[in-house]
């Protein structure tokens, strides 16, 4: 028996490193400069739940916190998968490029909330995340896109600048494709934690796929109508993932968000979602919420 079991144990330790364990999607998630003060901790905060999924193995990579920072080069082909939290300066020439190959060439993207204000004058951001806002973006690049009353997706090119919300509130999210992995068994509507609610996005729109909307209400402020909430695109050969949701810490706490980061992640990586919606995901009449460890 003991001969047996150390012949076991030195087989074993002869074994390539990862045999019999399956190899985790890598992350990165790039940061530095924001308009949000949070962001180091919304940074976290998405690194945790990333990581809880047992899925990814995730990096960081960080701007410096002013101006265009000439040694910002991150070698995104060593990932499945960016996700941008970032809303700053504009990033050196040959990283704008390195990222457009990346993601053309099949890489995975993520956009979240205030990374889609960023870069407004670089064009083929704009067609890689679908729709912006502020940055300078007007009709010149592209038109709102937004559900009407009766349901149907409008492109509207009347001229204007691109981007707004009105006052923090808790909104319902209305799930438009119940058959798409990120969204397949969500409730038809769930209720967000208190967050931005961006309206009045524009860009080109371009290969895009909205997956769930939330009602802009006039008296939030909003435009009256069903705004993107949940959408990919495919750009190339790569798949993004995008999602305004996410302006603060108890935005990023709800669990609605949670999972729509865990599983648009996945997707953006592979194409596919293995994940299933957890327990505590919200309903139409409650926000559900996980509370942040500081």
């Amino acid at each position: 028996m003991l001969r047996t079991a150390l012949i076991t144990a030195w087989a074993l330790l002869l074994l390539p490193l990862g045999v019999g364990a399956e190899e985790k999607l890598s992350a990165l998630i790039v940061d530095g400069q924001n308009n949000h003060a949070v962001w180091p901790q919304t940074t976290e905060m998405m690194k945790k739940y990333l990581e809880e999924t047992g899925l990814f193995t995730v990096d960081v990579a960080r701007t410096a916190p002013q101006g265009t920072d000439a040694n910002f080069e991150p070698e995104f082909a060593k990932y499945d998968v960016v996700v941008s939290n970032y809303n700053g300066a504009p990033w050196p020439q040959a990283t704008q490029d390195a990222l457009i190959e990346y993601v053309q060439g099949g890489g995975g993207f993520v956009v979240v909330h205030a990374a889609n204000n960023a870069f407004g004058d670089w064009a083929e951001y704009n067609r890689m995340i679908g729709l912006g806002g502020w940055g300078g973006r007007t009709e010149k690049t592209g038109p709102y896109v937004y559900y009407n009353e009766q349901g149907k997706l409008v492109r509207d090119e009347k001229p204007g600048s691109g981007g707004h919300h009105g006052p923090q509130h808790p909104f319902v999210i209305v799930v438009r494709d119940q058959e798409h992995p990120i969204t397949r068994g969500m409730p038809s509507a769930w209720m967000h934690a208190q967050d931005e609610l961006y309206d009045m996005l524009r860009g080109p729109g371009e290969n895009m796929h909205v997956l769930a909307t939330a009602f802009a209400s006039p008296e939030k402020g909003g435009t009256g109508r069903h705004e993107p909430m949940i959408f990919t695109i495919d750009y190339g050969k790569g798949r993004v993932f995008h999602t305004p949701m996410g302006h603060a810490e108890y935005s990023m706490e709800c669990t609605g968000f949670i999972a729509t980061l865990q599983r648009g992640t996945e997707w953006a990586a592979t194409g596919k979602v293995t994940q299933e919606l957890p327990k505590d995901f919200p309903n139409a009449d409650e926000v559900k919420s996980r509370k942040a460890a500081p």
